[in-house]
């Protein structure tokens, strides 16, 4: 099953291959099709799509999680497909619905940047692009780096054609100098908070009614540049069409304390929990925990 990994480069190939020179038909009906066939033999992250689905919407039953851990992998093909086909001859930004949108407007507002903390749904990475577009700001991707070099190349030139800049950041405290200076320049810094790699630094918060983490350095960012946190997360609702959800921004000053600090975690714990719960097979959650 190593082949058909989900972190792996075999499926991103097949769908950047697919989504940019396919035909239309299969543009829009394959992926969610060979999601469905990945859903079936990749057992390990069904499973954990299932628990991850019941952490989320509690217990529905056993046909209720075939179904929705379904959904999640045909989502999931979809939205691949849709961002890997950037660049080719049809590639082009989906339509999106942004609610919201006067929380984009205040935090840009400040001049100091603007960080976005969003999570692995679908079309996450459609926020950037389109916000790009409607506002002229220079989306710049934080992330640690995939440990398949060839399928993180994949990914990032998909990114960069869509107009996105990338960074990868591990636990090298210089890495983050790169995004101090792209908020000073008043650009915006997009972070995954769902996923807290073991040597960082996080927080602790209530998530679905339980103890869970929530990686510090985004915080620690707001602190030393002024720049307003911004939870803002996204969800497939069709071919090539989304919906934004952004709440309201989250500013710490330099001097904030760990109560703020605390604090400010547990409204970006709360604003994920409110948009899983309302999309929870749009959360690309493979793994348990």
């Amino acid at each position: 099953m190593k082949r058909l990994s989900l972190d792996g480069s075999f499926l991103r190939r097949m769908a950047r291959l697919g989504s940019a020179y396919g035909p239309e038909w299969f543009v829009r009906f394959g992926p969610p099709l060979i999601g469905l066939v990945v859903c079936g033999l990749a057992g390990e992250q069904r499973r954990a799509v299932v628990e991850n689905l019941r952490r989320v919407r509690g217990e529905r039953g056993s046909a209720r999680d075939t179904v929705d851990a379904a959904r999640t992998f045909a989502s999931y093909a979809a939205c691949l497909a849709e961002i890997l086909g950037a660049g080719s001859p049809r590639g082009r930004l989906p339509e999106a619905v942004i609610w919201g949108e006067r929380h984009v407007l205040d935090a840009v507002g400040d001049g100091r940047g603007v960080l976005f903390a969003t999570a692995h749904t679908s079309g996450w990475e459609t926020v950037g692009p389109l916000l790009s577009r409607d506002h002229g700001l220079r989306v710049l991707i934080a992330e640690a780096a995939e440990r398949d070099s060839e399928a993180r190349a994949i990914q990032d030139e998909a990114r960069r054609a869509h107009g996105l800049l990338v960074a990868h950041v591990g636990d090298d405290p210089l890495a983050a100098l790169p995004l101090v200076r792209h908020l000073r320049e008043g650009g915006v810094v997009a972070l995954q908070i769902d996923r807290v790699p073991s040597q960082l630094r996080t927080r602790p918060v209530r998530l679905f009614d339980a103890p869970a983490r929530m990686p510090e350095g985004p915080l620690r960012l707001a602190m030393l540049t002024g720049a307003p946190l911004l939870p803002v997360f996204a969800a497939r609702t069709g071919y090539r069409r989304y919906v934004v959800v952004a709440h309201a921004p989250i500013r710490l000053p330099r001097t904030a304390a760990d109560a703020d600090l605390d604090a400010a975690a547990q409204r970006l714990a709360d604003a994920l929990q409110e948009f899983l719960r309302a999309h929870p097979t749009e959360w690309f959650h493979f793994r348990r925990g």
